[in-house]
């Protein structure tokens, strides 16, 4: 699975981006694609999660409402609509990639753990000036 990641740049604070990944390859109904943002010095964060096979959605608390991620299966595309953005969602945007998720004792899939991600596409550097 190659994963490539696109769309990033620079906007003001309270505007749009859209990016996008690329996925090639066969991803199963059972497999997540996860989108991760890191700033210079920090660790990698989780931002949102999609699943292939029913497009569960999934999304940290800070872009909950600003941020919608979507699929579109027929063209292995993923994208992440981020709306109202702000100085600190400024960032280098990964998309990745887990085949087969891991379960917690509550079956919450493990989409959102950096270290378990199985495949990663190049960043894609998001700018928000205020």
């Amino acid at each position: 699975v190659q994963l490539q990641a696109s769309g990033g740049g620079l906007v003001q604070a309270g505007g749009s981006l859209r990016l996008s990944c690329a996925a090639s390859g066969r991803l199963k109904s059972g497999s997540f694609i996860s989108w991760f943002r890191q700033e210079p010095g920090k660790e990698r964060e989780f931002v949102a999660a999609i699943r292939r096979g029913d497009s569960s959605t999934y999304y940290t608390e800070s872009v909950r409402g600003r941020f919608t991620i979507s699929r579109d299966n027929a063209k292995n595309m993923v994208y992440l609509q981020m709306n109202g953005l702000k100085p600190g969602d400024t960032a280098v945007y990964y998309c990745a990639a887990v085949l087969n998720p891991g379960q917690d004792y509550y079956g919450d899939y493990y989409y959102d753990d950096p270290k378990g991600m199985d495949y990663w596409g190049k960043g894609t550097q998001v700018t928000v000036s205020s």
